[in-house]
């Protein structure tokens, strides 16, 4: 079984697959002084709630954009997994699809792991978006090279920064209000940072579609997926763990 990590500037996302399949899915607050005993208790933890035999694990693969973490994890894998080497997963490294970044060594991995899974299943032209500490939006072509795309704030980056910043405006909850138009705080920032999101999500699309020439399929993933997608106009369909799903293909793919 393999155990996949997605390492996130906000999360640790994991998850145990067993062929395609991903059977367990766990979160962790992303930490950068975490040690890798402090990991691996995690993964003992969460192992034992889902009733998995922590020796069922034979492989790992990481995912990351917090290279302290990378480390960390990787150091876990190999002083407490007997036998295995994990894989790192770095894009620039990667040949089977074209990354058109005029940099590649600048996408993160976390958005070539989208990209993969998203056109599997999908195919192409694509665009994901995936709702993390930062919204990206990332475009496929029709033979499943990466495009490029957009990184904007995320809606929980967006909302905490104007709580950081602005005395009298409170934290709120995310989430929808009744009416745009607030008639508190409360409501007033809920509308501004869910439906400001929102338009600004439906409207860069729109603008990928017409860049592109044609309103090709529209996929979103990420924590806050679910809650956006139902009020989208351009979004089709949720994809949990798409990150961990191209991880998995990728890992198959580059170690057999």
């Amino acid at each position: 079984m393999l155990l996949a990590i997605d390492i996130g500037n906000t999360q640790v996302v994991m998850g145990g697959f067993v062929g395609d399949e991903m059977i367990a899915s766990w979160r962790i607050t992303t930490i950068p002084q975490r040690t890798a005993d402090e990991c691996w208790t995690q993964v003992i933890a969460f192992c034992q709630t889902s009733a998995i035999p922590i020796d069922r694990f034979t492989d790992a693969a990481i995912s990351s954009v917090v290279p302290e973490l990378t480390h960390t994890f990787k150091r876990m894998a190999k002083d407490r997994m007997p036998g295995v080497e994990p894989f790192i997963f770095r894009p620039v490294e990667y040949k089977r699809i074209g990354i058109q970044y005029h940099n590649p060594s600048e996408v993160g991995a976390d958005r070539i792991c989208n990209a993969v899974a998203g056109f599997k299943r999908f195919g192409g032209p694509l665009i994901i978006v995936d709702f993390g500490t930062a919204t990206t939006f990332d475009v496929i072509d029709k033979n499943g090279d990466y495009l490029g795309g957009i990184i904007a704030p995320g809606l929980e980056t967006g909302s905490a920064e104007l709580h950081r910043r602005a005395a009298k405006l409170i934290k709120v909850d995310l989430k929808f209000p009744q009416q745009v138009i607030g008639k508190s705080t409360e409501n007033s920032i809920q509308a501004g940072v869910m439906f400001g999101g929102l338009e600004m999500m439906d409207g860069l699309v729109r603008r990928i579609w017409a860049e592109i020439g044609t309103e090709c399929k529209v996929i979103s993933t990420g924590g806050l997926a679910p809650l956006l997608a139902p009020q989208s106009k351009t979004i089709s369909e949720v994809i949990p763990f798409l990150v961990l799903k191209g991880l998995n293909i990728i890992f198959k793919q580059e170690r057999g």
